[in-house]
């Protein structure tokens, strides 16, 4: 039997442990993912969150690093007092795709199911005879990583949208300021400048 099946793992006193993963960038974490991982809590026994493009940070798409990511979601888990067994992994890019499942498997605890709604994600993992789910994802008009990184660098309303957790990692980091800072282009960057120097 592949351990990667739908069958339950075997535990280390024989009993059996259904252990979920789920994988994102989580830039920031936000309330959907929170609805997701609430219901991985009712489908497993065991939750893997893997935080993908861990070694990306500083750009306008990938603004948090994976540290600033840890401390998001495991504020956030702590906080909702989740009675289940929880794991918090960076992992890097891997730039052969073909490769990606087996060094996801490298880095984390055995797993018998993924849950993602990437299309490669879904498709790597198929292909390695993984059973996937797609969760359902809410309200993506707003729960959206793009959508907030844009309410935070326009000075929208974005606080509503993540856990009180990922406010405060975000506010600690400076990272309304970084997210606006990289936005800039190189003439609002001399502009600034010489605002300062004036």
């Amino acid at each position: 039997m592949n351990q990667y099946t739908s069958e339950k793992l075997q535990g280390i006193h024989g009993t059996s442990v259904k252990r979920a993963f789920y994988i994102g960038r989580f830039q920031p974490l936000h309330n959907g993912h929170v609805m997701v991982i609430n219901m991985l809590c009712e489908q497993a026994d065991e939750i893997i969150i893997g935080i993908g493009s861990a070694q990306k940070s500083h750009t306008q798409v990938d603004p948090f690093t994976a540290g600033e990511r840890v401390l998001m979601i495991t504020r956030t888990l702590v906080a909702s007092n989740i009675h289940k067994m929880w794991y918090v992994i960076p992992i890097e890019d891997l730039q052969r795709n073909a490769l990606w499942v087996s060094h996801i498997r490298a880095m984390t605890p055995p797993f018998d199911q993924v849950y993602s709604s990437n299309a490669l994600v879904t498709r790597l993992f198929f292909e390695a005879g993984v059973d996937i789910c797609s969760p359902i994802m809410h309200e993506r008009d707003s729960l959206s990583g793009t959508e907030i990184r844009r309410r935070i660098c326009t000075n929208g309303s974005w606080e509503d949208l993540v856990p009180y957790e990922v406010v405060q990692v975000i506010k600690e980091v400076d990272g309304v300021s970084r997210l606006q800072d990289l936005m800039l282009d190189d003439v609002d960057i001399s502009e600034r400048a010489n605002m300062h120097h004036s």
